[in-house]
C-alpha cells in the first residue's frame, strides 16, 4: 500500500503569506530537511524542537534511539542529535494513546510509526494539538491526520479539537462514560470540545 502525498504548507492562503511554524531550537533541523514544506517534516521538527526548547529528554518519547537515527536520516540527513534516555515516564496516557494511533496507520510503515509517536508525545503537552506540533494551524493537521490515520479521522466527525477526540477515543476504549448528556450537542463542555480558539488550552 502506498502512502498519498503528504500535505504541503502552502506558501499563500487567503489571509496572505503563511507564517512559518515557531519551533525554536528546531529552526536547525528545518535547515536540514529533505522536505521542509511537508506538513510531517513539520511535525517531526516541531515536537523536537519544543523538547530541546525545553531541556527535555527523549526529544521523541518512546521511540529507541536506533529508531530516532533512521528518522533523522530519512527526513534530516547530516542532523547530528539524540534521542536520549527516557527515563522514568510520567504517569499519563501515552501508552495509550500511541497504541490507538499505531493501530490507526494506515499503513504499518516505519514513517508513520514515527509520526505515531511525535503525536502522542505532543499530546502530553498543555497547548492546542496542531501548536504542540509546530505545525501553524489546526487545519493542516486535520489534513495530516486525514492522510495518515483516515480510519480513525472518519470519527471525528464534529470536527471535535484533537487532543479532545483523542482522550474521548480513549474513554470509550475503557468503557469509562465521558459524557451524562445522551448527545454532545447536550453536554456542557460541548463548547470545549467544538471551539476553535487560536489560544493555548490546557490539556484535557
Amino acid at each position: 500500500m502506498t502512502t498519498p502525498p503528504l500535505p504541503k504548507l502552502p506558501a499563500h492562503d487567503d489571509a496572505g503569506p503563511v507564517p512559518a511554524p515557531p519551533i525554536g531550537d528546531g529552526r536547525f533541523l528545518l535547515a536540514a530537511a529533505r522536505n521542509p514544506q511537508e506538513a510531517l517534516t513539520l511535525a517531526f521538527v516541531g515536537v523536537i524542537g519544543r523538547a530541546l526548547d525545553a531541556g527535555r529528554r527523549p526529544l521523541i518519547r518512546g521511540l529507541a534511539e536506533p529508531d530516532f537515527q533512521r528518522l533523522l536520516a530519512a527526513f534530516f540527513p547530516g542532523a547530528a542529535l539524540r534521542n536520549g534516555d527516557p527515563g522514568q515516564a510520567p504517569p499519563d496516557e501515552f501508552d495509550e494513546l500511541l497504541e490507538l494511533l499505531l493501530e490507526s496507520r494506515r499503513e504499518p510503515s516505519e514513517t508513520l510509526t514515527w509520526l505515531s509517536h511525535a503525536i502522542a508525545a505532543a499530546a502530553m503537552r498543555d497547548n492546542h494539538l496542531w501548536q504542540d506540533l509546530g505545525l501553524p494551524h489546526r487545519p493542516l493537521l486535520s489534513e495530516l491526520m486525514a492522510t495518515c490515520f483516515p480510519a480513525l479521522a472518519t470519527l471525528n466527525v464534529g470536527d471535535m479539537k484533537w487532543k479532545k477526540f483523542f482522550y474521548r477515543q480513549l474513554c470509550e476504549r475503557a468503557a469509562v462514560p465521558i459524557c451524562k448528556s445522551p448527545n454532545c450537542a447536550d453536554c456542557v463542555d460541548v463548547a470545549d470540545c467544538f471551539g476553535h480558539g487560536e489560544g493555548a488550552a490546557p490539556r484535557p
